[in-house]
């Protein structure tokens, strides 16, 4: 028995080890600290085959549709989640986070408008990279607000980012890499670096380490929208 409970810590203890390898030894206090942190997981979150395809022309309509499609189901996820954070945040960024409800709520009707100019299908089932990324942004509410904030802002900074890397581009595609490398939209996010900087300088070390984990999750899940969005799966 002795033995056996042994063996459990050993295992407890390795996947903690496996868990937190490649993190901070001291976790990030700015936003530019944890992309330069994290840089190759960054690149693969923000380059991808889809946006490859995108630049030059050549991304199947069906891959489009299924991007537009989940896309919208995200956006409608995004505003639920951004409304809950409205619940736990300072009063100094009620006003950047209610200006970004109303961004998502005319999203959602932009989409809404593309569908019926390329004829696609809003009502098709979520994808499961898409829902588990949906799942992930509405579990962030039980989360301290530093790993909200955090989170909020490297969803948008890796979407700004990655559709950057679409330029310049075919004709086909320019309204909507038009639309998500704005200025405005990077006036928005450079807007929420800074509340992200603030949040994790008042943070305690546990509470940017989680944050840093969460970034990764953020990472992570961008590069499997990318990879939905091209396969369909």
């Amino acid at each position: 028995m002795k033995t056996r409970k042994s063996f459990k810590v050993i295992l407890v203890c390795l996947i903690l080890v496996m868990t937190c390898s490649g993190f901070s030894k001291v976790p990030p206090k700015t936003a530019d600290q944890l992309l330069a942190a994290h840089a190759e997981e960054w690149y693969a979150a923000t380059h991808h085959q889809f946006l490859n395809e995108v630049k030059d022309g050549t991304l199947p309509q069906e891959a489009f549709s299924t991007w537009l499609s989940q896309d919208y189901y995200f956006a409608g996820t995004l505003l639920e989640a951004q409304s809950l954070m409205l619940l736990y945040s300072p009063r100094s960024d009620h006003n950047l986070l209610i200006g970004g409800l109303f961004a998502l709520d005319s999203e959602l009707s932009w989409f809404e408008e593309n569908a019926n100019i390329y004829n696609i299908d809003l009502t098709l089932p979520v994808l499961p990279a898409c829902q588990a990324y949906n799942d992930f942004l509405l579990a962030m509410q039980y989360k301290p607000y530093v790993v909200q904030i955090t989170c909020m802002w490297a969803l948008n900074r890796a979407y700004f980012d990655g559709w950057s890397t679409a330029l310049p581009c075919e004709p086909t595609y320019k309204e909507f890499i038009d639309r998500f490398t704005s200025q405005e939209y990077k006036d928005y996010i450079d807007a929420l670096e800074i509340s992200v900087n603030a949040a994790l300088a008042a943070a305690s070390p546990e509470q940017r380490a989680q944050a840093e984990l969460y970034f990764l999750w953020v990472a992570r899940y961008e590069k499997d929208f990318w990879e939905m969005a091209l396969t369909g799966k």
